[in-house]
């Protein structure tokens, strides 16, 4: 069991998959990238959220707006209770109706996320996923933001026997949330140009920074690969549902499912930098490492399932952008037949 628990889904992957992560330097290559995803995006799925939403709720509006003097016709249900105590005069409160969507990302690029042994790496489906999501959304005067976390932060000795405090979350980037075209290139720019730092961020922090501050109804999608412990992430996922819209996109590479059988593979995790040998033939072992990853990914998707959330997988070893269209189609047909996710 020792040697099955050195090869959990959670920890070690393949070296041989390790690429360079896409840094500021590789600008050029950036914007080559993000440039064919636009195009890709505006081709296959235009189009398909138009309509997908109108106000929050039916009538005048539900966002308090500013308050004004009482007049006779307006509606006591508007009574603006604390104005009127503080000026002693009748005060209503203006609501404004929800025309726009505001969208913000949270975005995982831990060091687990540059790894790919399909088509791509996670990394970049984050990225191809961002993009979409970002093309879809910022129209009509829609905003989108984000919020990037990379890394843990660094370990310093603590106390006379040097002892090092746990990771803490890591670097958290908030890129405001605006609307326009240059506006939304720029923010995927940004997170297409984030250098993957050593050890895990904290999902958890990164998920409860779209709690912070508190902002009015929208959608909150959420890019990871989710192997950091669900007791980390699922509170404030349920918190975030609250108030939003959820979207876990849950990013996945074959070799976290399954080893090959290709005889003595050495794998190393990305985190830590642990460095094992695997002996893949090992038939009752590949079996163990299958029957792990199974079970880690059924408590991911239990865990979201329970927050709320609607949860939409990504490879890297299919279309993600067919993924994507099937998820769309299937999420317009739900809310046609008045079901939910």
């Amino acid at each position: 069991m020792a040697r099955a628990a050195a090869v959990t889904p959670a920890d070690p992957h393949p070296s041989s998959g390790t690429r360079t992560p896409i840094s500021p330097a590789a600008a050029p290559r950036s914007e080559a990238v993000l440039s064919r995803l636009q195009l890709l995006v505006t081709r296959k799925l235009d189009g398909l959220l138009q309509g997908d939403y109108a106000g929050l709720l039916p009538g005048p509006g539900s966002e308090a707006g500013e308050s004004r003097e009482y007049r006779p016709g307006d509606d006591v249900r508007r009574m603006d209770w604390p104005v009127t105590a503080r000026t002693t005069m009748p005060h209503v409160r203006r609501t404004v109706a929800d025309r726009e969507l505001e969208t913000w990302l949270a975005v995982d690029l831990s060091a687990s996320l540059d790894f790919g042994t399909g088509r791509w790496l996670k990394r970049d489906v984050v990225v191809a996923a961002a993009a979409a999501l970002a093309h879809l959304t910022v129209r009509g005067g829609n905003r989108i933001g984000a919020v990037v976390g990379s890394g843990a932060d660094p370990q310093a000795p603590t106390g006379r026997r040097g002892a090092a405090p746990p990771p803490g979350p890591g670097r958290l980037v908030r890129l405001p949330a605006r609307g326009g075209r240059r506006e939304t290139q720029g923010l995927l720019r940004a997170i297409a140009g984030t250098e993957i730092r050593p050890g895990r961020s904290d999902l958890g922090a990164l998920v409860d920074a779209l709690n912070r501050p508190p902002r009015r109804r929208g959608v909150a999608v959420v890019i990871s690969d989710f192997l950091a412990p669900p007791q980390q992430w699922a509170r404030p996922l349920r918190k975030l549902r609250v108030r939003h819209d959820v979207l876990a996109i849950e990013v996945v590479d074959p070799r976290e499912l399954e080893l090959p059988d290709v005889g003595v593979l050495p794998v190393v995790d990305p985190e830590t930098g642990e460095l094992h040998e695997v002996q893949t033939a090992d038939p009752r072992l590949r079996r163990r490492y299958a029957d792990a990853a199974a079970a880690q990914r059924a408590e991911i998707a239990a865990q979201l399932r329970g927050a709320g959330a609607a949860h939409l997988r990504l490879r890297t070893d299919t279309d993600w952008l067919l993924d994507m269209v099937r998820f769309v189609a299937a999420q317009r047909h739900a809310r046609t037949r008045g079901t939910t996710r």
